[in-house]
């Protein structure tokens, strides 16, 4: 493709549509249909058009992956481990451009895209670190019998990833299912697949023809990608609805999954918890980076009655100066929602919550422009005391708006949060470390956090994923590198 990536800035918005085709073996593959790609903070402006596929052009990726996957597995991991950061070194110097790129197909501010850019690096630099594991065989003695356990890895990998941090989530697995041997298709996200394919070209310019191969367009179109039998591990991240159907696809092949599902994700601030405006911005960016798009962001608060008006107080100040405009503006500190269908729905939800005695408090400022722009904003609400079955407290609003429910008895929340739908995320706040350490171990969520919340406090070190309906299997860490493999043992005699 010849298009010139854009800028930062006000040249980003004036940058004529960029257009990315498919990859596949190694070429850059164009289709007849595109799809296009709209500015969320000015929806009538085309960002740029992806190639939309056939289902003859998915088979072709998986065929393209299953052949270059025998040559790959064969490989040493620590080879596959050094070719991976060779390539790694083809995104120096075009991480702005890519960045730019992203604030406008997805709508978040520049220095989140620009952040999503380092994370992907530096989380295929973590799973490189892990490479000699892969190569290390157990042994179990007899006498009878001897037997040494391998880690093989699994063939074909599909990976599908969302809108909100499309890169950056790539990371958790991607980089992990090359390292062990496999060969990935990837899919990016319809309304974000822009600077995913650019920054999947540069990289997979640095691999082996076919180990890496990117597909975009319908759900319908590229189905191959989950059905084909030659597929031998599916990766999702996305909501729990649509990881009930990678399941079901998945099943008719038998194919393995990791499903990274959605996340209501609570805070419990105790009664001794530490206030501050430290720990209050820390909260904010817990529940509103961009623009509470964010799996593992703060869904709901809940917090001892006697702490409730002390800390509304102060989260109604610090979110008072935020200002909600255009990504690429950088007076703007929230973006717009991704789509007019999610801003409708976090609407609704503030609506049901009114209409039913919640209070609302809608704070910061919108920039100028922002409301006749036809863009996708919204200012950052607060949801006081709403009732507990309300939708804005059961269910993922993922958008900036937070229910703060007041507690008299931390067990009952306990309880609540552990017979919930979703176990992704939780977090506790308290003063008193010992104590913090002791509730957080009885939450049954995939990550617990003290006194932060977010993708700011990850460790990427660790396994990251869900219980309940909020997913199957982890990421990342020697767990997420081992759930790309199989075990394959050889047992002899004497």
């Amino acid at each position: 493709m010849s298009e010139k990536l854009v800028t930062a800035g006000e040249g980003a918005r004036a940058a004529d549509p960029v257009r990315t085709g498919l990859l596949i073996d190694g070429k850059t593959v164009e289709t007849d249909d595109w799809t296009a790609v709209h500015d969320p903070a000015a929806p009538d402006r085309i960002v740029g058009h992806a190639a939309a596929a056939t289902p003859d052009q998915a088979r072709a990726a998986v065929a393209a992956a299953d052949a270059a996957f025998p040559a790959w597995a064969a490989m040493p991991a620590r080879r596959r481990a050094e070719i991976i950061g060779q390539a790694l070194t083809l995104l120096d110097g075009s991480e702005a451009e890519r960045a730019a790129l992203m604030t406008r197909e997805n709508g978040k501010i520049s220095f989140e895209s620009q952040i999503e850019m380092s994370v992907f690096v530096a989380r295929t630099r973590a799973a490189i670190d892990l490479a000699d594991s892969l190569d290390q065989v157990r042994r179990l003695d007899g006498p009878p019998l001897t037997s040494h356990i391998h880690r093989l890895p699994m063939g074909v990998v599909t990976v599908i990833v969302p809108f909100n941090w499309p890169i950056a989530i790539l990371g958790a697995s991607l980089p992990y299912a090359l390292l062990a041997g496999n060969t990935a298709v990837v899919k990016p996200p319809p309304t974000v697949p822009l600077a995913m394919v650019r920054t999947l070209e540069l990289f997979a310019a640095g691999l082996p023809a076919g180990v890496l191969n990117v597909v975009t367009g319908s759900n319908e179109a590229v189905s191959p990608l989950l059905t084909d039998p030659r597929v031998r591990k599916i990766v999702f991240t996305g909501s729990t609805a649509a990881g009930k159907n990678i399941m079901a696809a998945a099943a008719q092949n038998l194919a393995s999954v990791t499903l990274e599902l959605g996340g209501n994700d609570p805070a419990l601030v105790l009664d001794d918890a530490v206030l501050d405006q430290e720990h209050i911005g820390r909260l904010v960016q817990g529940a509103f980076l961009t623009s509470g798009q964010v799996c593992m962001a703060v869904k709901r608060v809940y917090v001892h009655r006697s702490r409730y008006d002390e800390l509304v107080d102060a989260l109604a100040t610090a979110l008072g100066t935020q200002r909600v405009g255009p990504g690429d503006d950088p007076a703007s500190t929230m973006g717009p929602l991704n789509s007019a269908a999610q801003r409708d729905k976090v609407t609704a939800m503030l609506a049901e919550a009114a209409d039913a005695g919640a209070g609302i408090r809608e704070l910061g400022t919108l920039a100028p422009g922002a409301a006749t722009s036809g863009g996708h904003f919204l200012r950052p609400a607060l949801v006081l005391d709403p009732d507990p079955g309300l939708r804005i407290v059961t269910e993922e609003q993922f958008g900036p708006a937070l229910p703060i429910l007041p507690f008299d008895d931390v067990d009952s929340v306990v309880e609540r949060v552990n017979n919930d739908w979703s176990g992704l995320c939780s977090s506790v706040w308290s003063g008193d470390s010992a104590r913090a350490a002791a509730l957080a171990e009885r939450l049954r969520t995939g990550t617990t956090w003290i006194n932060h919340a977010n993708a700011v406090a990850c460790d990427d070190r660790a396994p990251f994923g869900g219980f309940r309906q909020s997913g199957i299997g982890r990421e990342m860490g020697p767990e997420g590198l081992l759930s790309f493999t199989e075990a394959h043992t050889i047992t002899t005699h004497g």
